[in-house]
């Protein structure tokens, strides 16, 4: 071509390579998810196969042993808060600080994602309150997992998931409820 450009390549293959290409780029492109666990042997199992299946990267820490979370997620597509054998009513300085930290999720408008102790802890930094079920019940072992029509339609959940727990939550006001068990 005059200007020094190369020509578009136009047969199939073309398209393919250049579908694949731009599929890669797009994969490189994006900001990792961060994931925050409590506790050394954790891991993110099947939610970390889920990003990883759609080309998101992981930022994992563990602020309960010294890793800090970041100042802000200009750099991250969003967090997930896992569960631990922890409350989020426990006196513990990293529990505050993870449960103040949440705000910074919520102020930048990112995706946020608890589980168990993530769900209690972004409940109390939403002003919920967090306590032992009014008739005593705990849940430990597996039980089913019961996802919101707003749940489903995220993504598929498991039937039943592991549980340990005796407390839950008031939802937040302005909250979605994605699943109950």
């Amino acid at each position: 071509m005059p200007d020094g450009s190369l020509a578009p390549m136009t047969s199939p293959l073309a398209a393919l390579w250049n579908t694949a290409a731009d599929a890669q780029r797009r994969r490189e492109q994006r900001k990792p998810v961060l994931i925050v666990l409590h506790q050394h042997l954790s891991n993110p199992g099947h939610v970390a196969n889920w990003f990883r299946a759609h080309g998101f990267p992981l930022d994992i820490r563990r602020p309960r042993y010294g890793e800090k979370l970041p100042e802000t997620l200009e750099h991250h597509t969003g967090a997930v808060i896992f569960g631990g054998p922890q409350s989020a009513n426990d006196n513990e300085e990293f529990l505050r600080i993870e449960t103040e930290w949440i705000s910074v999720a919520l102020k930048e408008e990112k995706p946020f994602f608890g589980i168990c102790l993530g769900a209690q802890m972004l409940a109390r930094n939403l002003g919920a309150t967090v306590d032992f079920h009014d008739e005593g019940h705990a849940e430990m072992g597996y039980y089913p997992l019961h996802p919101t029509a707003q749940g489903k339609a995220l993504f598929d959940w498991p039937s039943h998931v592991y549980q340990w727990h005796r407390e839950g939550f008031t939802l937040p006001d302005g909250a979605t409820l994605l699943a109950g068990g």
